[in-house]
C-alpha cells in the first residue's frame, strides 16, 4: 500500500559519484533535495579502482571543483598517493592522478552530504517514478512511500537490473555484493525511454601479506604534490607506494586455454563492454603480439592489506582467476580476497537528452553518470554537478545552465554523449578535445571559476582570492613580455647548463620562456624585478608565453565554432520539409533535435553538405 512521506525540489535517485555531486549541487543552490540509495554504506563508493584522475579524467576532477563541486575536495582530504601524469609531453595532456583511501573517501563524502543544508538522505530502492502530462511528478520507493517532486536526477551507476558474471555463475546483484535495483527500469521503458545493455568489470583484491614485493618495481609518488582543488595551494604528505609487475607468457597460456570457460567468449555475456578498459582474457586476444602487459598493484587505503590489481579485470571463472595470479611475479602465492567479477546493467541512449540532460520529452527528468552510458567515477561526477545544477535551475524558473567544447572537458564529454550518443561504456580521452591546449587541467580555474561563483556555488572569499591570482598572472605576463635582459655572463652560464645558446644582446624575458629548455624559475637569479608568486601561478605565465602562439591559433579556431553553436534551430522543424538535405540526414535530425547548427554538424550521418543546406534554409527563415 503507497503512502504520502513529504515534497521536495529535486530528488536524486542512486548516491555514486554523479548523485553525490547532483544532490550537492541542488541543496546548495537552495533547493530542498533528497537522495535515494539502495544502501547508505554504497555512498560514493569506488567498487572499481580506488583512485581519481588520470589522463583526461583529471581535467574532469578540476573542472568540478572550478565549478563548486566536491570531488576533487573529498580525493585532497583521503588520497594516500599522488602523481601527475605524463609530464614529458605537453601541459595539454598532463593530468593529475591520486590513490585514495577509500573508506575515507566514502565516510568523508557521506559526512558531507549530511552535513549540507537543504539535503535528506534516504536508504531505499526507487521503483517508479510518476509522469503526468510529460512531466514528473513524484518517485515511489519499493517499500512504497511517495515523494512528490518538482524534478528528479537519475544517477543509478550499475545498479539498474545488474547481474554479476564470473565464470558460468551469474546472478542478479549490484557492484560490491551490494542489492540491483530492480524495479525501475520497467518505470522507464513505460515512460518510453530507450534503454541499452552495457557491461563493466573489476578486478580481484588480493591480500598485501601473500605478495613477495621485492620481487616487483615501487612506483612512489611525486615528491612535490599537486591539490586537485584550486582552493588548496599545497599539500604534505607520507604518502603510500603503488608497485608494478607483468604478465608473462605462461600467464597468457593459462589464459588462452581458458577462454572457452570465459564469459565474454561463451556467450554469457551479452552487454557491452568498455573497449579502453578491456578485460585481461580480451587483451590476450586482441594484442596477440603483446609479450606481456603491466600490472599495478595499489593499495585499497591505509588501514587495510587489500589491494587492487589494476589491468587484471576480468569475468575468468574463479579457479582460473587463481592460476592466472599465481603465474605473475611477485604474486606466486597471492591470496584472492575479493574475486574478478563483470556486471551487465541496464542504462538509457543518451541521444534522448537535451545537452542541459534534461530528457528532450519529459519535463524534470535529468540523468547522470553511467545510466548515460559512460564510464568512470569522474565522467559520473562531471554529469552529475551539470544535471544537479539544472535540475535546481528548472525548479527555480531559471536557464538551464550549459558548457560547451570549448569551455570544459565537461562540455566535449556531455556534447559526446548526446549529440554522437555511445554504442559502448563512454571513456573520456584528451584526444576527443579539439582544443586540449585551452583546456588544460592547470587552468581549469580560470575558465569555470567565474560561472561557478555566477551561478552560486563558489563563495565569496573564494572568488576574491581567485580574481587576485588571475591578476597575478595577468600582471606577470605582461611584464615578462616587456622586461629585457642583457647578455651577462650570468645570464648565459645559466642558459649553456640548460642547454640553450647563449645570447649575445638584450632577450625579453618571454623570448626566454619560450625555449622548451628555460624554466620560470630559472631566470630567478638574473631577473631582480620578479614578484612573488605561488608555484600555480608561475605554471600559468610559463604555459602562457611557452604555447602563446598556439594558443592564439585555438582561440580563433573557438571564435568559429562559436559562431555554428550560436546559430540555433527552432525544436519545432520537420526536417522531412527542408528540401536538399540527404534521407540520412533527415532520419537522425528529426530524431535527435539539435539545438544549433554545430550540433547537428556533430551527428553521426549529417554531412557538410547537409549543414550548408541547414545554413541557407536558417538564413531564408531570418530573411522572411
Amino acid at each position: 500500500m503507497d503512502f504520502f512521506i513529504d515534497d521536495y525540489d529535486v530528488a536524486v535517485i542512486g548516491a555514486g559519484h554523479a548523485g553525490c555531486e547532483a544532490a550537492l549541487a541542488s541543496a546548495r543552490l537552495g533547493c530542498k533535495t533528497i537522495i535515494f540509495s539502495i544502501n547508505l554504506d554504497a555512498i560514493a563508493n569506488m567498487p572499481c579502482n580506488p583512485s581519481i584522475g588520470g589522463t583526461s579524467k583529471g581535467h574532469l576532477v578540476r573542472e568540478i571543483d572550478a565549478l563548486g563541486g566536491e570531488m576533487g575536495k573529498n580525493t585532497d582530504k583521503t588520497f594516500i598517493q599522488s602523481k601527475m601524469l605524463n609530464t614529458s609531453k605537453g601541459p595539454a595532456v598532463f593530468s593529475l592522478r591520486a590513490q585514495a583511501d577509500r573508506r575515507r573517501y566514502q565516510m568523508e563524502m557521506k559526512y558531507t552530504l549530511e552535513q549540507q543544508e537543504n539535503l535528506d538522505i534516504n536508504q531505499a530502492e526507487i521503483s517508479d517514478i510518476t509522469i503526468s502530462e510529460n512531466k514528473v511528478v513524484s518517485v515511489r520507493t519499493a517499500r512504497g512511500g511517495v515523494y512528490r517532486v518538482k524534478a528528479v536526477v537519475l544517477a543509478t551507476g550499475t545498479y539498474l537490473k545488474g547481474r554479476i558474471i564470473l565464470g558460468d555463475v551469474s546472478y542478479d546483484g549490484g557492484p560490491d555484493g551490494m542489492f540491483p535495483a530492480t524495479y525501475l527500469s520497467r518505470s522507464l521503458k513505460e515512460a518510453g525511454i530507450e534503454l541499452m545493455r552495457f557491461k563493466t568489470g573489476t578486478p580481484a583484491r588480493i591480500n598485501a601479506k601473500s605478495i613477495h614485493f621485492e620481487e616487483i618495481e615501487e612506483q612512489p609518488g611525486d615528491k612535490e604534490i599537486t591539490p586537485f582543488s584550486f582552493e588548496n595551494e599545497a599539500l604534505e604528505k607520507e604518502q603510500i607506494p603503488c608497485w608494478l609487475t607483468y604478465t608473462n607468457e605462461k600467464t597468457h597460456e593459462i589464459i588462452k586455454a581458458n577462454l572457452h570457460r570465459s564469459p565474454l567468449y561463451s556467450g554469457n555475456i551479452k552487454g557491452t563492454g568498455p573497449r579502453y578498459c578491456p578485460s585481461i582474457e580480451d587483451k590476450i586476444v586482441r594484442f596477440a603480439d603483446k609479450e606481456r602487459h603491466q600490472i599495478f598493484i595499489e593499495p585499497m587505503g591505509e588501514n587495510t592489506d587489500e589491494m587492487y590489481v589494476q589491468g587484471m579485470s576480468s569475468s575468468l571463472p574463479e579457479d582460473v582467476q587463481y592460476e592466472v595470479y599465481h603465474s605473475i611475479k611477485g604474486l606466486e602465492d597471492a591470496k584472492i580476497m575479493r574475486p574478478a567479477y563483470a556486471i551487465e546493467y541496464d542504462c538509457i541512449n543518451p541521444t534522448q537528452l537535451k545537452l542541459s540532460l534534461e530528457h528532450k520529452t519529459i519535463e524534470g527528468m535529468f540523468f547522470a553518470g553511467q545510466i548515460n552510458g559512460s564510464s568512470g567515477y569522474e565522467e559520473a561526477a562531471a554529469q552529475g554537478i551539470i544535471a544537479g545544477i539544472n535540475a535546481a535551475r528548472k525548479v527555480l524558473g531559471k536557464e538551464p545552465f550549459i558548457l560547451d567544447r570549448s569551455e570544459a572537458y565537461i562540455g566535449v564529454l556531455i556534447d559526446d554523449l548526446v549529440t554522437k550518443g555511445t554504442n559502448e561504456p563512454y571513456r573520456m580521452m584528451t584526444s576527443r578535445a579539439e582544443y586540449r591546449l585551452i583546456l588544460r587541467q592547470d587552468n581549469a580555474d580560470m575558465r569555470l571559476t567565474e560561472k561557478g561563483y555566477q551561478l552560486g556555488l563558489i563563495s565569496r572569499e573564494r572568488y576574491e582570492k581567485f580574481l587576485k591570482k588571475k591578476a597575478n598572472i595577468e600582471k606577470e605576463i605582461e611584464r615578462v613580455k616587456n622586461t629585457v635582459l642583457s647578455p651577462t655572463e650570468e645570464l648565459n652560464a645559466i642558459l649553456r647548463e640548460k642547454g640553450a645558446t647563449p645570447v649575445e644582446t638584450g632577450i625579453h624575458i618571454s623570448d626566454l620562456l619560450r625555449r622548451s629548455e628555460i624554466k620560470y624559475d630559472d631566470l630567478e637569479p638574473v631577473d631582480g624585478n620578479r614578484p612573488v608568486l605561488t608555484r600555480a601561478e608561475k605554471e600559468q605565465v610559463e604555459v602562457c608565453m611557452k604555447y602563446e602562439g598556439y594558443i592564439e591559433r585555438q582561440m580563433h579556431q573557438i571564435e568559429q565554432f562559436k559562431k555554428l553553436e550560436k546559430k540555433l534551430l527552432p525544436k519545432d522543424i520537420d526536417y522531412n520539409e527542408i528540401s536538399g538535405l540527404a534521407l540520412e540526414a533527415r532520419q537522425k535530425l528529426n530524431k535527435q533535435k539539435p539545438e544549433s547548427i554545430g550540433q547537428a554538424s556533430r551527428i553521426s550521418g549529417v554531412s557538410p553538405a547537409d549543414i550548408s543546406v541547414l545554413l541557407v534554409w536558417l538564413s531564408m527563415k531570418k530573411g522572411k
